[in-house]
């Protein structure tokens, strides 16, 4: 095998980081569009609070998230248990990396969508008002779809920092092969043996790579849906 060449466990690897960070951005995406809307939209007591605490993950170290997610979906904690219960495990499962990754993540899909939401034109949603449309429907119909270029962008690139994500995800699931061994723990399992750098060499220009795809792939959909937009 030459070393450009990816053994059964590094494949697992990519696979699951895929699963992990698609899974992650499909979940948050609903949460992330009301957050956005309630950030760019909203007008009450607490606001700046709530957007703290959204991008919170992006200046607190992740060690921390994913230390605060085992106490609260931890198999021992009062929350974790609960869900137990009823066969919804988040700790020590890919579904708990899944979980990290996207409130790692949730901080750049929501101000995406919240910059893409304040560059709408009110007075378009306020000409639908005007000709009989509720609030919910001008929501569906003028707000969303013109915020469509950062929701797009928004998905990207919480696909992307799911990608990479590592602190929050080892802290809280650990580094199991096969069930929570994403790409960034097992280039660091590789760092940590014997001739293993090879395979980290080659897992970080996979990571790499995903990266710049992910934001190229963001840039070029954001602009199409704009364009396809104004020529609607």
């Amino acid at each position: 095998m030459t070393w450009l060449e990816l053994s059964p466990e590094e494949w697992n690897a990519v696979y699951l980081s895929l699963k992990v960070a698609f899974w992650a951005m499909l979940a948050s995406l609903p949460l992330g569009i009301v957050v956005a809307l309630v950030l760019a939209r909203g007008r009450f007591w607490g606001k700046s609070i709530l957007n703290g605490i959204v991008h919170l993950p992006l200046v607190m170290p992740p060690v921390v998230t994913g230390y605060l997610l085992l106490l609260t979906f931890g198999r021992r904690a009062p929350l974790g248990a609960f869900l137990a219960d009823f066969g919804i495990v988040f700790s020590f499962r890919w579904t708990g990396a899944a979980l990290a990754c996207g409130i790692m993540g949730f901080p750049l899909m929501v101000r995406a969508i919240r910059l893409s939401i304040e560059a709408v034109d009110r007075k378009l949603e306020a000409a639908a008002g005007t000709l009989g449309a509720n609030p919910a429907w001008v929501l569906l119909t003028i707000t969303l779809p013109l915020t469509l270029p950062g929701i797009v962008a928004g998905m990207i690139l919480s696909f992307a920092k799911a990608m990479g994500e590592f602190g929050a995800t080892i802290t809280f699931v650990s580094n199991i092969p096969g069930e929570t061994q994403t790409l960034p723990s097992l280039i660091y399992t590789f760092t940590q043996v014997p001739g293993g750098d090879w395979g980290a060499l080659r897992l970080t220009l996979i990571s790499i790579a995903v990266s710049m795809i992910a934001l190229m792939a963001s840039e070029i959909l954001a602009r199409r849906v704009g364009r396809r937009m104004d020529l609607e």
